[in-house]
């Protein structure tokens, strides 16, 4: 064999070896990456799961909750909302206080009941109380949210005695609509108190007219 053909056969044998190898980078190069995303994208299996409620479709604020309003969904328990509700009996026939989007999990506050007039009235003792207001055009533009002070209206009873404060800083929780195919055109508004004062302008509802004063 010449010196100048192996000299050839030597850098050809040269050349396959560094093809192969670099072809090997490349290969373990991609086979990485697939990796990669493919564990981005699977789901962690030990991360934990839970079955909560979120509607099945859209609801308005007032809606009483009934079958085919709420559906389960699994979703993972460390992005879940506190108060998440899981059982679809404790919120059967419930109002919602808000509205709800197709998809969108329910949690306790949503709905009327011990919890959202703790939140909203600011006391554990908190107490959700429906005030009939003597002008329907306040109650047209009053929002779930709005804080209000609930005053008495001058007494017609003859005694002369002047409009007051009953309650400062209530909270509105539900501004139901307007049931016109009833026939009525009165409104009721429904607020969150502490204890003490939801039990005065309970009472005091049924005496003489309320209306509100925006903050």
């Amino acid at each position: 064999m010449t010196r100048p053909y192996r000299a050839f056969l030597h850098a050809f044998r040269s050349r396959l070896t560094w093809a192969d190898s670099t072809l090997l980078r490349r290969a373990g190069a991609v086979a990485l990456l697939i990796t990669a995303v493919f564990l981005a994208v699977r789901p962690d299996p030990s991360t934990d799961r839970t079955l909560v409620l979120v509607a099945a479709r859209e609801l308005p604020p007032g809606q009483v909750i009934g079958d085919g309003d709420l559906r389960t969904a699994d979703r993972e328990t460390a992005t879940l909302p506190a108060g998440a509700v899981r059982d679809a009996a404790r919120v059967r026939g419930a109002t919602l206080a808000a509205a709800l989007t197709t998809g969108e999990i329910l949690t306790e506050v949503r709905v009327l009941g011990p919890r959202l007039a703790a939140v909203a009235g600011g006391s554990p003792d908190a107490r959700i109380v429906p005030i009939r207001l003597a002008d329907n055009a306040v109650a047209e533009i009053l929002r779930s949210g709005d804080r209000v002070d609930v005053v008495a209206g001058e007494d017609t009873g003859g005694t002369g005695r002047p409009a007051r404060l009953l309650a400062a800083d209530a909270a509105v929780v539900l501004v139901p609509q307007a049931d016109g195919a009833r026939g009525r055109t009165d409104r009721v508004v429904l607020v969150a108190l502490d204890s003490r004062r939801a039990t005065a302008v309970a009472a005091a509802s049924l005496r003489t007219a309320l209306t509100v004063v925006f903050h």
